[in-house]
């Protein structure tokens, strides 16, 4: 029940910002926690030591979406949205740039290799503080 109403353009739930960081807030200050959504802009700087963007070319994207259903103004604008990198550039101005991560995300083999990466991340960071 995160939810404050519901979007027909886009056929999609419109999400309570306030009431999601409001119930992962305990969770988060805990640590060990990964939060996978395709967007940052409200979650506290505090949170993450590191962020990752996935980035998948336009002829990808475009099939992936239209495979999952979208349509009209909904695929357009998440066609867009990669095209300006907006989800990337949010995520620079949400954190320090420094902590701020590109991974493509085209291929299975590109999941792979962001699976290993990211594992590769988290392994040094416990190394480095613990």
């Amino acid at each position: 029940e995160l939810y404050e109403g519901f979007d027909e353009e886009y056929d999609c739930p419109i999400l309570d910002e306030d009431r999601v960081i409001d119930e992962l807030e305990d969770r988060m200050s805990e640590g060990g926690v990964i939060v996978d959504y395709h967007g940052c802009d409200f979650f506290p700087e505090r949170w993450f030591h590191i962020v990752f963007v996935l980035r998948t070319e336009n002829s990808c994207l475009y099939d992936r979406l239209e495979s999952r259903g979208y349509t009209g103004k909904k695929l357009q604008d998440n066609i867009q949205c990669e095209i300006f990198q907006t989800l990337y550039e949010e995520a620079l101005l949400s954190y320090k740039k420094e902590i701020v991560h590109q991974l493509p995300s085209n291929t299975p083999e590109d999941l792979e290799r962001n699976l290993d990466q990211i594992l590769q991340w988290i392994e040094q960071w416990m190394k480095d503080n613990n």
